[in-house]
């Protein structure tokens, strides 16, 4: 049986020009998981990420506190996914969508980033004018109906995460890593969110609804045996909880 651990990656920086790096606190978020899973010693036979920046830092932070926690053993072991050496653990399929996109195409007024900035600046709270705009673009992508309006429609979206899941399966029976095995994936939240509505056989709405609760590398698991797939759990994070600290976003 194999257990795949979906992560979303640590806080980003939401509202900045390159969203695509992590934050300080996003950073600490994924230390914590590696704290984390040291501790109750779980472990982590491979680890997988998608090309976007803050998911493979995530991996990155994850991973050296992970290793530099884990208690002694009398056989230490390497990962077969070599976090060094990122053409053997980045999967594409694992990025998220392009919300850039889904932004701007949500109304005929945002032709470019200026145009938005703009609408943003007069706010009189404008992270909240952003959180407002950002909410109403997406509730038009998984609605369906203006597909071809976007670079990839929520349709294609779902289906590129389907495939996701699928790739993995593949890596890690290629890996032959053993009889129960555990792989970490860090991706984002919309990938978590598509994946998690096909097992519960539902669609673009509850997708959304649990991409909108899930938190910063909040974990979801599962498990395949016998080339079925159940989910176990959704949106874990007893992680970020230190010392009555709450270290959670949304973002």
């Amino acid at each position: 049986m194999t257990t795949i651990l979906l992560a979303r990656h640590g806080q980003a920086s939401f509202g900045q020009e390159n969203y695509d790096q992590l934050s300080k606190l996003g950073g600490m978020q994924a230390q914590m998981l590696g704290q984390h899973y040291a501790s109750t010693q779980r472990r982590i036979d491979a680890i997988f990420t998608g090309s976007l920046v803050r998911q493979q830092d995530s991996a990155r932070h994850f991973w050296e506190r992970y290793q530099s926690s884990v208690a002694d053993t009398e056989k230490p072991y390497t990962p077969a996914i070599d976090i060094n050496q990122p053409d053997s653990y980045v999967l594409p399929q694992f990025d998220e969508f392009n919300h850039k996109d889904v932004l701007i195409k949500s109304n005929p007024a945002f032709g470019n980033r200026a145009a938005i900035a703009a609408e943003i600046a007069q706010a009189e709270v404008p992270s909240t004018r952003l959180a407002e705009l950002f909410d109403a673009a997406m509730q038009r992508w998984h609605a369906g109906d203006n597909d071809s309006d976007y670079i990839e429609s929520w349709v294609q979206f779902s289906e590129r995460a389907k495939q996701a899941l699928e790739q993995v399966r593949l890596q890690v029976a290629n890996l032959q890593l053993g009889r129960d095995d555990t792989v970490l994936v860090f991706t984002s939240g919309g990938i978590i969110a598509a994946i998690t509505a096909q097992l519960l056989q539902q669609g673009s709405s509850t997708a959304y609804q649990i991409n909108k609760s899930l938190v910063n590398t909040g974990v979801t698991s599962l498990t395949i045996k016998n080339e079925r797939t159940r989910l176990l759990s959704v949106n874990e994070y007893s992680h970020l909880f230190s010392e009555g600290k709450r270290f959670v976003t949304w973002r």
